[in-house]
């Protein structure tokens, strides 16, 4: 059972995220590490779909469940391949009987050492526009509550893409999802050169970035893009 009180600062925090400019990157990596710790989860990650409606990762908990969800997009299968494509949340599948449905994907999630997965879609009406997974390392089931609080913050990120000013401005969604996509890109490519400069993990590094960004009240985006266009101010970016 979550704490009321865990809970209700996550949604307070979400809500506080809402309210001001916010870099849709960084606040769907929030929500999937939160979505990860609530439910005490090993890993969850995000994905979306581009305007050709292939799934993209967006957000996730920790660099290996990324590899993972970067493997089920590959492989064209996977829990939330399934939730995407028919709209429904897919909730405690059993990784380790999952070989019929998932024939590629369920062995290499075992051999990762995930046991179970829920998949819940992100919905704008009757459309999905793409799902949250989560994973653990036991074959445990969510209870209804649980299930109804997950699906209630796939929903909070669909309506933060929604939030975003180039919607706003009268741009398509499909248009404003290919550019979060594009945005990820730059954040994973910046990701990579600050754990290569500083000899850390892309985790760690990953990290750092988000660190930086917030005590210099700035956005990861344009962090980001500094990074790639100046790698000799990593040192710099990152020790003030």
């Amino acid at each position: 059972m979550i704490a009321a009180e865990r809970l209700a600062e996550v949604f307070v925090e979400v809500a506080d995220t809402l309210v001001d400019e916010f870099d849709l990157i960084e606040f769907l990596q929030m929500l999937a590490g939160h979505t990860s710790e609530l439910f005490d989860a090993h890993a969850a990650g995000l994905l979306l779909a581009d305007h050709r409606g292939r799934l993209q990762v967006m957000a996730a908990s920790d660099e290996r469940s990324e590899a993972l969800e970067l493997f089920q997009v590959q492989a064209h299968e996977g829990p939330c391949q399934d939730c995407y494509t028919q709209g429904t949340a897919v909730i405690n599948a059993d990784l380790t009987q999952a070989g019929d449905r998932w024939p590629t994907f369920a062995p290499r999630a075992v051999a990762a050492g995930y046991r179970s997965v829920h998949a819940f879609p992100l919905r704008l009406r009757n459309e999905t526009l793409g799902a949250l997974n989560l994973f653990g390392t036991d074959i445990g089931l969510m209870d209804g509550s649980d299930i109804r609080i997950v699906q209630a913050l796939a929903d909070v990120a669909t309506i933060a893409m929604l939030q975003q000013r180039a919607i706003q401005r009268g741009d398509s969604l499909t248009d404003q999802l290919q550019g979060a996509l594009n945005t990820r890109i730059v954040i994973e490519q910046a990701k990579g050169r600050v754990a290569q400069s500083l000899a850390i993990n892309p985790d760690q590094a990953f990290d750092r970035l988000r660190a930086y960004c917030r005590r210099n009240h700035l956005r990861l985006t344009d962090v980001a893009n500094q990074v790639i266009s100046d790698p000799a101010r990593i040192q710099e970016l990152l020790t003030q």
